[in-house]
């Protein structure tokens, strides 16, 4: 592919990284060889969220041996999305590549991306067709998300994550919304634009293992739904109705036997179970309007979703929202 010669900032890369200090020399050649068969006008945003790990002194090392790599790094964990955010503000390519530093996501699959995004899309996903995950976790991921696309009522496809090329409108949009929960994929289906999904590759991890454990996807998942559906609240009042028309049967086959002279002294073991059952009941509703709002007690706080520490490289576009 002939490459591109231009003052223009042509594509950003922006990569989340935690706890990948063995992989990120490798991380970033990978990705430096294939956007040389696209351009030379690129850059490489490298966000350190965090991590335990001694990735920033990489990160470091590598912005001074290459001007085109720009580190930022967060003064705490934040999240995954919450850096991605980040890498978002401060990217100024025309087209903009997510990708997780875990080289999962295959660095030679950008070029397929690019060619794709030219040919009049606005975003172009990848889909891991073959996943290199264990078995359990490809389960776990295919039941995670089907639970949270019902709730949510946001369409989701496990064999897709934030891998793809988005083009600066789409980032700019992203960027404008006030959500306070980021998401990316989310995000992506709120603004909306010409998309479309490939097919590609998808590497097994070279080091290490996700950081992702059970409680935190279950974190996230609640996050996801609380901030984008109210279907928990309505599927309550539904249960609520269904019971309470459970409950008025019930009585009316007590009150029948009760004529016939069926029942004689009611039931201690009937009565007591009832009320655990309805007092649980109840307790889930009130913890399901808690969590709501305590979602929106957050949301009036308006604290920041990340803070930056340092930047490495002056990456050359900083909006002025960068407290959002």
């Amino acid at each position: 592919m002939q490459a591109l010669k231009t003052n223009r900032m042509i594509i950003s890369v922006v990569s989340p990284v935690y706890k990948a200090e063995r992989i990120l020399n490798d991380l970033v050649a990978q990705i430096e060889s294939e956007l040389k068969k696209i351009t030379d006008s690129y850059e490489i945003i490298l966000v350190e969220d965090g991590g335990p790990d001694q990735s920033w002194t990489v990160i470091e090392q590598l912005c001074k041996q290459n001007s085109r790599v720009k580190g930022i790094k967060l003064s705490r964990n934040f999240g995954q999305h919450s850096a991605i955010s980040a890498g978002l503000q401060f990217s100024s390519g025309e087209w903009v590549v997510v990708m997780d530093c875990d080289l999962q996501d295959r660095p030679d699959q950008i070029v397929k991306f690019y060619e794709k995004g030219k040919a009049g899309f606005d975003i172009v996903q990848g889909s891991r067709v073959n996943r290199n995950d264990s078995w359990f976790k490809k389960k776990f991921s295919w039941l995670f998300y089907r639970i949270l696309a019902y709730l949510s009522g946001i369409p989701q496809d496990n064999t897709i994550a934030n891998f793809g090329i988005y083009h600066r409108k789409v980032i700019q949009a992203v960027n404008k919304l006030p959500e306070r929960m980021r998401f990316f994929p989310t995000l992506l289906a709120v603004v909306g634009f010409k998309r479309v999904v490939i097919d590609i590759e998808h590497a097994a991890r070279p080091e290490g293992s996700s950081s992702y454990t059970f409680s935190k996807l279950l974190d996230l998942g609640l996050d996801v739904i609380l901030a984008n559906s109210n279907k928990p609240l309505k599927l309550i009042v539904k249960f609520g109705l269904f019971t309470s028309l459970l409950s008025i049967l019930y009585s009316l086959i007590i009150l029948i036997m009760y004529v016939k002279g069926e029942i004689k002294v009611l039931g201690y073991t009937s009565l007591i179970v009832s009320l655990w059952f309805l007092f649980s009941i109840l307790m889930i509703v009130l913890g399901v309007i808690g969590l709501y709002v305590g979602k929106v007690y957050e949301g009036v706080k308006s604290r920041p979703i990340y803070v930056v520490d340092q930047i490495l490289n002056s990456p050359e576009t900083v909006t002025d929202n960068l407290d959002k």
